[in-house]
């Protein structure tokens, strides 16, 4: 049985090697959907791979309160303008909002292109400074790599006390401890209490190029009208997620004295609604890369079909001469499918090496978070052993259904 099986594989070998530009252009036909399907799935992989990490920064079970909804809110044609949400807002909501076991952070962006100095180094200005309070670090998930976190007595006595990102570190710092170190930004002098651990980049947004500072002090250097600032609020079990939300949202609503009848002027948010977010668009994706990859598919089925049709009519006699000499309808038909799933594989194997160094160089160009696609692989393969089954079935029984007479008398 094996040495059946060696022999019917030899042959097909060698019938590959003697067309071998035809099976060349059928195999890069046989790639193209494979490369279209497991390229566009690595992509989304590293699309999700990128925005999960990126919103991953808001921390678990946290609810945020925001200018606008994730996504832009409209009446017909007139679009809803919500009012910044200002310091007396986030203040007072710090201050009354007292859901048990949850925590409230608050915090403004004062700047996105800074300058920060330290002894005669000095970054470019570029660097984004972050005014916060003692909570902000936790609610927004992130984890330190050295150093300590805010205190209220910080934030409540204007310290002057900054957490950098960990850029600082290899870059302005030269890896030396910057833990105690002075650094200067807009002539104000912080004292480094604290490193945070690496987060990349996303979407050309650096997370590690930013400073931390108590905002109060961020307040007395950023002083720009109309600053909106961000609240958002932790609490220790999901399961309290809900009715903590609906708490948030009545003490906001409060502070902006809306009537019952009033819609939210603000925006209300959730951890959980972002992965929801996530797996939406990335599903959404996956299925127009699916769509596009069959009907690429569906091509190069046709085309492996017609080359075995070709090979079967060309090597009619040479069928009609094994069949003279004792082999079986099986023999034959197994020589002919063998022929076509090597094709198929061979082509399957090419097109998720296209795909996954395709999908490996966006994910370098944009910045996002690569990791090889291992459901794309076994995918792929499943399909263009499918692909080569189906395609190789019909030639291989039309060569097992030749009359040897007949086959032999073929010129």
């Amino acid at each position: 049985m094996f040495s059946l099986f060696r022999e019917n594989f030899r042959i097909s070998l060698d019938s590959i090697k003697s067309q071998l530009l035809r099976t060349i252009l059928t195999v890069l036909i046989i790639s193209l959907g494979i490369f279209a399907l497991v390229g566009i799935l690595t992509f989304i992989k590293a699309f999700e791979n990128t925005l999960t990490n990126d919103f991953a920064s808001i921390g678990s079970n946290t609810i945020t309160i925001q200018r606008y909804e994730f996504s832009n809110q409209r009446r017909g044609e007139r679009k809803i303008i919500n009012p910044v949400i200002g310091y007396r807002d986030v203040k007072e909501f710090a201050e009354t909002y007292s859901y048990p076991t949850a925590q409230t952070a608050i915090s403004f962006t004062g700047t996105r292109n800074a300058e920060v100095k330290y002894e005669s180094e000095k970054t470019d200005p570029e660097v984004r400074v972050v005014g916060v309070n003692e909570n902000f670090l936790q609610n927004g998930g992130l984890k330190l790599d050295k150093g300590r976190n805010f205190t209220p007595f910080d934030i409540s006595n204007n310290t002057r006390v900054c957490v950098l990102g960990s850029d600082f570190n290899k870059n302005l710092f030269k890896d030396d401890n910057p833990i105690g170190k002075t650094i200067s930004i807009r002539g104000t002098k912080f004292s480094v209490i604290a490193i945070l651990e690496e987060k990349g980049a996303t979407f050309g947004n650096n997370q590690d190029l930013r400073v931390l500072i108590p905002i109060q002090v961020a307040r007395t250097m950023f002083t720009q009208p109309n600053i909106n600032y961000n609240v958002s609020v932790m609490v220790d079990d999901p399961e309290y997620l809900d009715s903590a939300e609906e708490e948030a949202v009545l003490t906001f609503r409060n502070i902006r004295k809306l009537s019952p009848v009033e819609e939210n002027n603000f925006g209300i948010g959730r951890s959980d609604d972002l992965v929801n977010q996530i797996a939406t668009i990335t599903g959404a994706l996956g299925i127009a890369a699916w769509a596009i990859s069959l009907i690429t598919i569906f091509g190069s089925c046709i085309a492996l079909v017609n080359i075995m049709l070709v090979s079967v009519t060309e090597r009619t006699r040479e069928i009609g001469v094994r069949k003279a000499l004792g082999a079986k309808k099986s023999t034959i038909a197994f020589q002919f499918l063998y022929e076509a799933i090597i094709i198929g594989q061979l082509g399957g194997a090419l097109g998720i090496f296209l795909g996954i160094g395709v999908g490996l160089i966006i994910a370098i160009s944009f910045d996002l978070v690569f990791t090889v696609p291992w459901n794309a692989i076994i995918a792929a393969t499943t399909i263009t052993f499918f692909i080569a089954v189906v395609s190789g079935l019909f030639p291989a029984l039309k060569a097992a259904k030749l009359d040897p007479i007949e086959s032999l008398r073929y010129e």
